[in-house]
């Protein structure tokens, strides 16, 4: 992607275009773990009270967000969701880099988030932008990786 996104804070309003959004980008790993992934059933009304989640827009479409939860030592990356529309157009890979950005200004240095291990390709975006892989922490139907990134 060539352009410049732009990010903006969902309000209340955002909500119903939150859920959206996240049930089309997670809905492909459904036929793979056999069950909808955690974030297709948040309450997000409640998420965009207590987290923050950043909205990508183009052309009036809401194509990407990340949600980010602030801990005292740590900025955890609770969802990335990107519209498979909108997909391999490197917007996932800014969103992390604007994590580093809201973790830098609230002045700690370590991001953390967690994916299912099945989700190879999430795993591996990940890497990529160097994140590394903590421990593994077995579900019912999986395991969970857990990774996280030193900044600054």
């Amino acid at each position: 992607m060539t352009e410049a996104i732009s990010l903006r804070v969902a309000t209340d309003a955002d909500v119903d275009k939150i859920r959206a959004l996240t049930r089309e980008a997670y809905g492909k790993w459904v036929p793979l773990i056999g069950r909808e992934p955690l974030p297709m059933m948040a309450d997000y009304a409640e998420a965009v009270r207590k987290h923050r989640i950043d909205l990508v827009d183009v052309g009036g479409e809401l194509v990407a967000l990340i949600e980010m939860v602030p801990a005292s030592d740590h900025l955890l990356i609770e969802s990335v969701a990107v519209s498979p529309r909108h997909q391999g157009k490197g917007i996932g890979g800014r969103l992390l880099i604007h994590a580093e950005q809201v973790a830098a200004t609230l002045g700690v240095d370590d991001i953390r988030l967690y994916t299912n291990k099945r989700f190879t390709e999430n795993v591996q975006l990940y890497l990529r932008h160097g994140y590394a892989i903590d421990r593994e922490e077995p579900l019912k139907d999986g395991f969970l990786v857990h990774m996280s990134k030193r900044i600054g």
